[in-house]
């Protein structure tokens, strides 16, 4: 027998006083754009030689620093290292001339005019040293660290071996990466300096004469500088069920290793559609494995074990380089509520991370967000569901004409937000960028991704890359790719490619569909579009970043809400052009959607009780139909 509505509040409320308050710091951490750069600069002896032009190497990483140090943010935290600068010989030839400070341009000139190519190549000791030059982030705020090493030949000393001490330094701690730029390098020397790159969670630039230098450092030290901003409180998740940490609605910061699960506790009521999703954020373009995975599920407890209520995972679908990844899961209760994970109780959220043994071994970054779905109003009948993509299938026609300039973001917190129109941005190899589209009921986001036609560098016909793209509804669900209708992701090699994405209408009812991609589309808000280049663009581009093109529509009337026969929302005209710079500050959001700031954790927690009061039934073709993913 079903209880009660009162007796179903007062169940809720005597289980939300076993929910453990979130756990772990009692800080909100954020990084906004809060990571910091220490170059280190090669001064050996044979910095001193001809680079080919009649100019010595050294007057061309002049020539090169001068011009990343220009185009870094103003006051980003920036240091200079050099070694071999000193002394004739002598493998403990390292010194800091420049500390990691807010962004000084003529100090860091001048600090490098003032540099003559001297001594040996200690790398492996100016490594360790420069890992010490970088300020740990305050309040225990997640941020990426760079280390960008710009040598013309391998370590000369031997001791400590430069790899071994990328690999140590990169496994000490989260955030940490370790570029290389090759100066007119092969053989050994190349490969050394290939190997401190992938042991230190970055990437290896090929720089075979002095503007390929001044590219590369551009490329490094933008990719440092534009790191994924992170937002949320600061939680440990647990191995285990046991003693695992309590979520309510809200967003958090964890970590996570290779092979690692992640468990995170939630009571739940009977009625309330709740969305969970996790961001793995490792360096961009360190080692993964096509299959590398990362996978969320909700779990329940019982005598043989534990049972899935629901389950999804992404891969990363090519072995370039890492880029964000991002699985999600919901609790949507059946129309008949006939299965158990419909009933009210403890569940847990578990995150697990998958890599095979040659991908990158730092813990990631993880952004978790819980939030809780608002309930039809007691007697309101939904619309009908929209499971197929109709006027926004591939066919679709979308905006045309000059393309605005914009900046996209650097993840979900910031992703720029963008009406219909024709949109122009640059991407660097590795870099992905956000934008967020509003969308309403009944209407359908569809766009296309268009890579220039760029100049190559020399010898770069053989290379290819890729372009990619993803579009995720305002809880974070991925969707869009696999449906046979839209491809995520498109060979690149300088010439122009395009990509089509897009959603299936949004309708309250597509939460009853059995399609991965159209089940998430059920509710309103910014739905989130993210653009992906490849790492090995690097070595095909001749400008430092590469141009893009995005045609967004919002197809389709709005209509004034998920009923049945809603009217469209009156005087509300689809202005092309449109633009604003608006972060999500909640993390995400969108009608009917909620989720509750971590600050206010403890009001969150009435939320999942107080949104979910009533049961709807869908009726299509005048019969309830009850199915569930994941039942």
């Amino acid at each position: 027998m079903r209880r009660t509505a009162a007796g179903w509040v007062v169940g809720a409320l005597l289980a939300l006083l076993l929910v453990p308050a979130p756990g772990a710091a009692a800080a909100e951490g954020e990084a906004p754009g809060s990571g910091s750069l220490v170059m280190v600069l090669d001064s050996s002896g044979s910095m001193g030689d001809d680079d080919g032009s009649g100019r010595t190497r050294m007057e061309a990483a002049r020539t090169a620093v001068g011009t990343v140090v220009d185009g870094l943010p103003d006051g980003h935290p920036t240091g200079l290292r050099v070694y071999g600068a000193d002394r004739p010989q002598g493998c403990t030839d390292t010194r800091l001339v420049r500390p990691v400070a807010p962004l000084d341009r003529a100090g860091l000139k001048a600090a490098v005019a003032a540099l003559k190519p001297t001594g040996d190549t200690p790398i492996g000791l100016s490594l360790q040293k420069a890992a010490q030059d970088l300020p740990e982030p305050s309040g225990g705020t997640i941020a990426t660290r760079t280390v960008l090493l710009i040598s013309d030949g391998e370590d000369t000393c031997g001791t400590p071996k430069p790899c071994e001490v990328a690999a140590q330094l990169a496994k000490a701690g989260v955030g940490l990466r370790i570029d290389t730029v090759g100066f007119q390098v092969k053989g050994a020397a190349r490969k050394q300096l290939e190997c401190i790159a992938e042991a230190g969670n970055g990437r290896y630039y090929d720089a075979p004469d002095a503007d390929a230098l001044a590219r590369q450092l551009q490329r490094a030290s933008r990719l440092s500088a534009d790191g994924y901003r992170l937002r949320g409180k600061q939680i440990a998740g647990t191995p285990t069920s046991d003693r695992a940490p309590g979520l309510v609605p809200g967003q958090y910061l964890d970590t996570i290793g290779p092979g690692e699960k992640r468990y995170y506790a939630v009571d739940l009521d009977d009625v309330s559609t709740v969305d969970f999703s996790a961001t793995a954020v490792p360096q961009p373009g360190a080692a993964v494995d096509t299959v590398d995975k990362l996978g969320t599920s909700l779990v329940y407890a019982h005598a043989g074990g534990e049972g899935n209520c629901a389950t999804a995972s992404e891969i990363f679908h090519q072995n370039e380089g890492a880029v964000p990844l991002t699985s999600a899961v919901s609790r949507i209760p059946t129309e008949k509520r006939y299965s158990t994970c419909d009933k009210a109780g403890r569940y847990w959220f578990v995150v697990e991370r998958t890599s095979k043994p040659a991908s990158d071994a730092a813990r990631w970054p993880l952004e978790l967000v819980l939030g809780v779905e608002k309930p039809l109003r007691a007697g309101v009948t939904p619309a009908q569901s929209q499971p197929e993509y109709g006027a926004g299938g591939k066919e679709a026609v979308l905006p045309t004409g000059d393309p605005k300039d914009v900046r996209g973001g650097t993840g979900f917190n910031d992703a720029r937000e963008l009406g219909r129109g024709v949109w122009r941005d640059r991407l660097l190899p590795s870099q992905t960028l956000w934008y967020k589209v509003p969308v309403g009921w009944g209407q359908q986001l569809r766009y296309d991704v268009e890579f220039a036609n760029e100049p190559t560098v020399e010898g770069s016909s053989s290379v290819t890359s890729y372009g990619g793209t993803q579009v995720y509804t305002p809880a974070r669900h991925p969707v869009g790719g696999g449906t046979g209708e839209f491809g995520s992701q498109t060979t690149y090699n300088g010439r122009p490619t395009a990509l089509s994405m897009g959603t299936v209408p949004t309708a309250w009812t597509n939460r009853y569909e059995s399609n991965a991609n159209v089940v998430p589309v059920h509710t309103t808000g910014g739905f989130y579009i993210a653009v992906t280049l490849g790492a090995e663009t690097a070595e095909i581009a001749r400008n430092p970043q590469i141009a893009m093109v995005l045609r967004i529509a919002v197809l389709g009337e709005e209509l004034t809400g998920p009923e049945h026969g809603a009217a469209p929302v009156a005087g509300k005209a689809d202005k092309q052009g449109e633009s604003s710079a608006r972060a999500d500050s909640a993390g995400t959001g969108g009608a009917g959607w909620t989720v509750i700031g971590a600050a206010g954790a403890g009001g969150g927690a009435l939320v999942l009780i107080a949104a979910a009061v009533f049961v709807v039934k869908r009726v299509r073709g005048g019969t309830a139909t009850d199915t569930r993913r994941g039942a």
